[in-house]
């Protein structure tokens, strides 16, 4: 019996066969919460980053308003 050559077709939801064994190549699993935990956690970072570059921005325009004009506000 000629021996079958593995192809993507094999593929089937992260799972395919690779020398006559099955090999799990699917992502680990994740819990809703977890997953709700993880995305809350990046929105605040995200938040954080965003209020610090808002900062900066700000100071820039005061830095160049008070060199045009000659005053600070």
């Amino acid at each position: 019996m000629a021996k079958k050559k593995s192809t993507t077709s094999d593929y089937v939801n992260g799972l395919y066969v690779k020398d006559g064994r099955l090999i799990n190549d699917r992502p680990d699993g994740e819990t809703g919460i977890a997953q709700a935990s993880r995305l809350r956690q990046e929105m605040k970072k995200q938040y954080k980053i965003d209020s610090i570059a808002d900062g900066i921005e700000r100071a820039e325009m005061r830095k160049d308003m008070k060199a045009k004009f000659g005053f600070g506000f």
